[in-house]
């Protein structure tokens, strides 16, 4: 339920809608707007508190929202929420890229796929320092070391960085380090992590589970959301089906369903979605096209013998030939995308 104020209501009458609801045993939050504000009412609210709302001073309309998810509804956020790391804005009119290893493995490895991708126009590195592997004896990730090298990598490049945190422990320890936390898939429905990093004051990107559907996803989110972090960017990365070709099915039609049901940006990670090199380009570009806010793509110096996920990570030719094609096709869906490094780049 939301309830929607008056476009000339005063502090003093939402202040009023908030304590009535509390009064009722609910929590509330409140969403500004350009034109209007907007009071969402958080838990399972009776009938009657709508009518006990209406009237209230101040108060335009007061709507049921039928998602389960309230706080990541465009009913209550009707704006694009637009998420700020630094200098870099996701969610707006630039399509911003991602990019860097699957794992950290060496400071060399890392700090010349860094200073690579941030010349070919990327805008934030990234790099997993802990890695969820389907088998114990696969490498599992640096853990804090590669978190330092994550660090002295953004020191020498200026490029945010974003890196997976697979348990609650290690929220504070990666947060330390990083700018953009990262739920991968395995974890889009650890609750107690969600509840965990909704309390962190760090944007938080969450990647479709394996088998979720787009409710669950949003639900997942509003768990973050709830927990008062509002700086949420989804991410598609593709979906198990009954396809063996390819590692993952890449639902981009995710893309634009989600735009259409939740004000939270959302990007697109065609290396997990497909799990080969050769389908990465294609799949960024149908990505753009359908209106992703961004893209997260794995680069590697030498894919052949990368520690994690060879097979799907783009050269440093590659990935530079790449951000030209999306360049090219950015500014028919409204996006701009930085141009690379010496070419009037930001720094």
């Amino acid at each position: 339920m939301i309830a929607v104020m008056s476009a000339n209501c005063t502090e003093e009458e939402i202040q009023a809608v908030q304590n009535h609801i509390a009064q009722r045993g609910f929590s509330s939050q409140i969403s500004r707007g350009v034109e209007r504000v907007v009071v969402g009412v958080l838990g399972q609210p009776y009938p009657g508190l709508q009518d006990e709302l209406e009237v209230m001073s101040g108060v335009a309309e007061v709507i049921r929202v039928s998602a389960p998810y309230k706080l990541a509804s465009r009913k209550f956020h009707p704006e694009n929420t637009v998420v700020h790391v630094g200098n870099v804005a996701i969610g707006g009119n630039e399509l911003v890229v991602m990019a860097g290893p699957c794992a950290v493995e060496s400071e060399e490895q890392l700090m010349a796929t860094a200073k690579a991708v941030k010349a070919a126009g990327a805008r934030i590195l990234r790099g997993g320092a802990f890695k969820p592997r389907s088998s114990p004896y696969a490498f599992r990730g640096l853990g804090e070391a590669g978190l330092k090298l994550l660090a002295q990598a953004r020191k020498e490049t200026g490029l945010p960085v974003i890196t997976e945190v697979m348990d609650t422990e290690d929220v504070d320890l990666v947060a330390r380090y990083t700018d953009i936390l990262q739920i991968g898939a395995r974890n889009m429905q650890n609750f107690t992590l969600l509840d965990v990093v909704g309390k962190v004051r760090k944007p938080v990107m969450l990647k479709r589970g394996l088998s979720a559907t787009y409710q669950e996803w949003l639900l997942a989110a509003e768990y973050i959301l709830a927990g008062g972090n509002s700086e949420v960017i989804l991410c598609e990365r593709g979906i198990r089906t009954f396809e063996t070709y390819t590692r993952n099915t890449m639902d981009t039609a995710a893309i634009p369903v989600v735009h259409r049901l939740s004000h939270l940006p959302i990007i697109a990670d065609p290396s997990h979605g497909t799990g080969k090199w050769h389908l990465v380009t294609p799949m960024a570009l149908a990505s753009v096209a359908a209106g992703a806010d961004g893209l997260m793509l794995e680069v590697h110096p030498t894919p052949d013998t990368a520690w994690s996920d060879g097979a799907q990570s783009l050269t440093f030719e590659n990935f530079a030939k790449m951000m030209d094609m999306v360049r090219a096709i950015a500014p028919a869906v409204g996006k701009v995308v930085a141009p690379p490094v010496g070419q009037g780049a930001r720094a």
